[in-house]
């Protein structure tokens, strides 16, 4: 910790914080999982009610869960190297301005500074500090004007087999019960039963860490999840009938 005084540094070792930091990859288990229980759970609800056997509902249930999961992972891949490519983009051209228009830029930053009430005679050395050194001052506009964190590196491989492996997961529960039923009237009966159960736990553990009621997300969840199975149960009656 640079300048920071002993009794700062004191009071930062006694003082341990216990904030959540594993945000990203919670997001990508919430879309992997989410999507894994709900899409595979409405096709098999629909095949059933298409009066498939067990064997072809197994099948093709597989095979969405193989695309489903390259697909979503791919997707999660794509958007997590665009928020990489957007910062380094960001990141030269803030470089570019702090090397051609030092002033303007740094008149930018006692913009910011003063709009968290900082007077002028107050700022006016952490503006002087800021331009002599260069990478600091290129770190706070990026965070304080642009409102960009640096990307993990490594982080578009990440999320791509975070909700890859997800999606697997979640779409393997409303399949399971074709495994082991081979009537497909009773697999899909099993299968509601299961995956209503796996959406509320699921639902509820994503309220807990995203900080909303989980109770009400549980049930949000499995609501989501039964009305997608429903009618697609529905639609395949009707286009049989």
């Amino acid at each position: 910790m640079a300048n920071v005084g002993e009794s700062d540094k004191y009071l930062l070792n006694r003082h341990k914080e216990s904030h959540f930091t594993a945000g990203e990859i919670v997001r990508d288990v919430i879309i992997g999982v989410s999507d894994g229980l709900t899409v595979p759970f409405a096709l098999a609800a629909g095949l059933s009610g298409a009066n498939a056997s067990s064997s072809i509902i197994l099948t093709a249930g597989i095979a969405e869960v193989a695309a489903g999961a390259i697909s979503m992972g791919l997707g999660g891949y794509l958007a997590a190297k665009s928020e990489a490519d957007h910062y380094t983009r960001e990141l030269q051209r803030e470089q570019e301005e702090i090397d051609t228009i030092p002033d303007t830029e740094a008149a930018e930053v006692a913009e910011i500074l003063a709009e968290y009430g900082v007077e002028p005679h107050e700022y006016a050395p952490v503006v002087n500090a800021l331009r002599k050194n260069p990478k600091a001052w290129l770190d706070f506009m990026m965070k304080f004007e642009l409102g960009l964190e640096k990307p993990d590196p490594k982080r578009a491989l990440q999320s791509a087999f975070t909700i890859a492996v997800a999606y697997i997961l979640g779409g393997l529960v409303p399949l399971f019960p074709y495994m082991i039923i081979p009537v497909a009237q009773k697999a899909v009966v099993a299968s509601v039963i299961v995956t209503i159960l796996a959406l509320l736990i699921f639902g509820y553990a994503k309220g807990y860490f995203t900080g909303s009621k989980p109770v009400w997300s549980a049930l949000q969840t499995a609501l989501i999840g039964a009305i997608a199975s429903a009618a697609a149960f529905g639609m395949a009656k009707a286009v049989q009938g």
